[in-house]
C-alpha cells in the first residue's frame, strides 16, 4: 500500500524534496512508516497517530487476528465502540448535533458502511487486518527512518485510552524513533483510538503547529 500511495503522489507531481507532510492513522501510519522509509528526503513532517511499529499482544497472533476479524461484523457495536472510543466520549452529547450522543453516531456511521457490501467487503476488511499483524519495524529500521527523515520532523500522537492499539505501543514508537534526540510524543490523557474525532481541535491544532515548524526547517 505504500508503494501505491509513492505511484500516487509520483503521479501528482509530489517529487521536491520536503515537500510531503505524511500523517498515517492507525494502519494508516504503518502506511506512513514504509513510505517515509522509500523516499526519506521528501518527507517535510512526519505524524504518526494511534500506530505502532509492530503489535504486540498477550493472547497469539491468531486470536488476536481473530479478534480483529470478529470486530468486522460479529461483535457487537457496544464492543466496537469501546475499542475505538473513550466512554466519557461516547457518552457526551454528539458534537455535530444530529444524534443524542457521539456514541448514537458512532453506532449509525458503523451501520451505514456495513450497508455498502461492495466497498466493506469481509474479504477486505480480513486483508487489513493480515496487514495490519504483519507490519514490522525493528528499532534498527526506526533509528535509519529518523535519522533520514530528522527527529524533529517526527511526532507520535496517542491516547491513553486505546484498546485497539494500546499506549505501550506508541511509547515504544516515539523512545526508538528517537523521543529523547527530538522526536515528538504526545500523550493524550482520556481518550482513545479515533483521537480526530474525539479532540478534533487538539488534533488540528497539533498537526498545524507541526507543518508550520517543519516549513523552517533547512
Amino acid at each position: 500500500m505504500a508503494k501505491d500511495t509513492l505511484e500516487l503522489i509520483d503521479f501528482i507531481g509530489w517529487t521536491s524534496l520536503r515537500q510531503l507532510h505524511i500523517v498515517g492513522v492507525s494502519m494508516g501510519g504503518m502506511i506512513a512508516q514504509e513510505l517515509a522509509l522509500m523516499v526519506p528526503a521528501r518527507v517535510a513532517s512526519l505524524s504518526l497517530v494511534s500506530t505502532a511499529a509492530r503489535l504486540v499482544n498477550t493472547v497469539g497472533y491468531w486470536q488476536n487476528l481473530r479478534n480483529r476479524i470478529n470486530m468486522s461484523r460479529d461483535l457487537q457495536l457496544v464492543d466496537l465502540k469501546a475499542r475505538m472510543f473513550s466512554q466519557s466520549w461516547l457518552e457526551a452529547p454528539d458534537d455535530y448535533g444530529d444524534f443524542p450522543t457521539n456514541g448514537d453516531r458512532v453506532a449509525a456511521m458503523e451501520l451505514e458502511k456495513r450497508q455498502d457490501v461492495e466497498g466493506f467487503t469481509r474479504r477486505g476488511f480480513i486483508c487489513q487486518a493480515i496487514a495490519a499483524g504483519w507490519h514490522h519495524k525493528s528499532p534498527e529500521q526506526l533509528k535509519e527512518l529518523a535519522d533520514k527523515v530528522g527527529r524533529q520532523r517526527i511526532q507520535v500522537l496517542h491516547g491513553t485510552l486505546d484498546n485497539m492499539i494500546t499506549v505501550p505501543h506508541g511509547d515504544t514508537l516515539a523512545r526508538e524513533l528517537g523521543e529523547k534526540e527530538g522526536v515528538t510524543k504526545i500523550i493524550v490523557e482520556g481518550r482513545g483510538h479515533v483521537l480526530h474525532l474525539e479532540e478534533d481541535k487538539l488534533y488540528r491544532a497539533v498537526l498545524q503547529k507541526m507543518v508550520e515548524k517543519t516549513e523552517n526547517l533547512e
